[in-house]
């Protein structure tokens, strides 16, 4: 029996080492792969020296051009029961072209986090006030939900932007599936408070979230921490780091902007506390579920504990108050009980919120369940359906008048 084929168009080719994304796709990869589909992974994005070599897991790839017929090609040729769209921007440009060739493909769109709410944010905070609805309400929510509502089933990481969606913007809970990525507890021991030192940030620094969250560092919470551990180093890693984020290095003040981590792993276990004052974004903050991973309590912001525990139920504390944050910080460095109790925190949240066997299971059964009963599931979304026929017109075309164009230029050139 041919085993059913997953085709994932990736919005870039995935990175594990540099972003939680990477992780992220990667678990979809190999969940899907170890439940019996084929998984062809196919992008229109630049290869990077960092990416995942798709090919040691045996996984089919593609590079494939943006507004060009040979995409058409290329899905008639393949044929996937599954589509899934790795982010709303790729489901803009190619999922009209799924749905007019495969038109009984199941289509999954995955979030990753909701675009226009870290936008939402990082204007309110750009603009010194509180998030407001209308702050949502822009061009950007707009695509992002239509783009929801065309597809059969989003994957929605965070429980707050899965209420959000269903309550705030009353999308229906039929269309969403609560997906989070998985961080199960390590089994083997921890390094133990004495033996670790510092601080630790570490961030994808193409993420807006966590360049501003390192300038808030430098400029806000480490002075104030430093004066009280003039010993202890802060030591910020990150891919991409660039000339300015590079600058704010000093080993005078211990504050070490140390680059790309190599094995993110071993950069937190090697901490004692992480810290993450996010004052903006929204999905599941990676890096603090992998701090708790390896057994590193933090200090964050309500936006950095969003989706993954209370802030009275934190490995560590929570503090939207910089003087608070930085007080906080200090206590959790020094405190060994504190410290070990927070640790006992993190695993707990793991092991209840973020294992994968906990998930896993429901989310294949509901895909058999769905692709049974794709008919009567696209007859309930009747405004999906509308989308769908108002974007296949204005996006096709618009498709035809770019690879005109572009066919022109080539003429010309020739």
């Amino acid at each position: 029996m041919e085993r059913p084929i997953l085709l994932i168009i990736g919005f870039v080719w995935p990175e594990p080492n540099s972003s939680a994304a990477g992780v992220r796709m990667m678990q979809l990869i190999e969940g899907f792969s170890n439940n019996g589909y084929k998984v062809v992974f196919a992008s229109a994005a630049q290869h990077s020296e960092f990416e995942f070599p798709l090919a040691k897991l045996e996984i089919e790839t593609c590079s494939i051009k943006l507004n060009d017929d040979s995409f058409d090609e290329f899905l008639k040729g393949l044929n996937p029961t599954i589509v899934l769209f790795d982010r709303f921007m790729i489901e803009e440009q190619f999922g009209w072209r799924v749905s007019e060739i495969l038109p009984n493909a199941i289509k999954i769109l995955d979030t990753e986090d909701l675009h226009f709410l870290r936008k939402a944010r990082h204007n309110a905070v750009k603009k010194g006030v509180e998030m407001s609805l209308a702050e949502m309400q822009t061009d950007i929510a707009k695509r992002e939900i239509a783009s929801i509502l065309r597809c059969d089933l989003s994957l929605i990481i965070s429980t707050y932007e899965f209420t959000l969606l269903t309550e705030t913007f009353n999308i229906s809970s039929k269309l969403l599936w609560y997906f989070p990525i998985w961080f199960e507890p390590k089994t083997e021991p921890f390094p133990t408070f004495e033996e670790r030192k510092d601080f630790v940030f570490i961030g994808n620094f193409y993420h807006e979230p966590n360049r501003h969250a390192v300038i808030v560092l430098k400029e806000k919470i480490w002075p104030l921490i430093h004066k009280k551990l003039p010993e202890v180093n802060l030591n910020i890693y990150g891919a991409y780091c660039d000339e300015k984020l590079n600058s704010l290095h000093s080993e005078k003040d211990g504050f070490m902007v140390k680059g790309r981590a190599e094995q993110v792993e071993l950069v937190m276990k090697s901490a004692k506390v992480c810290l993450a004052p996010m004052l903006f974004g929204a999905g599941l903050k990676g890096k603090l579920l992998e701090a708790m991973q390896a057994g590193t309590p933090s200090v964050t912001t309500s936006i950095g504990a969003e989706g993954i525990a209370s802030n009275s139920d934190w490995p560590g504390f929570v503090s939207d108050d910089f003087n608070e944050f930085a007080y906080k910080a200090c206590l959790l460095y020094s405190d060994i009980t504190l410290w070990t109790e927070s640790v006992q925190t993190g695993k707990k949240i793991l092991e209840n919120n973020f294992n994968r066997v906990r998930f896993e299971p429901n989310f294949f059964e509901g895909l058999k369940v769905l692709n049974l009963n794709l008919k009567v599931h696209r007859q309930g979304n009747f405004v999906g359906q509308i989308l769908q026929h108002h974007t296949m017109v204005s996006t096709k075309y618009l498709s035809k008048y770019i690879m005109a164009k572009n066919k022109k230029s080539e003429d010309q050139i020739l």
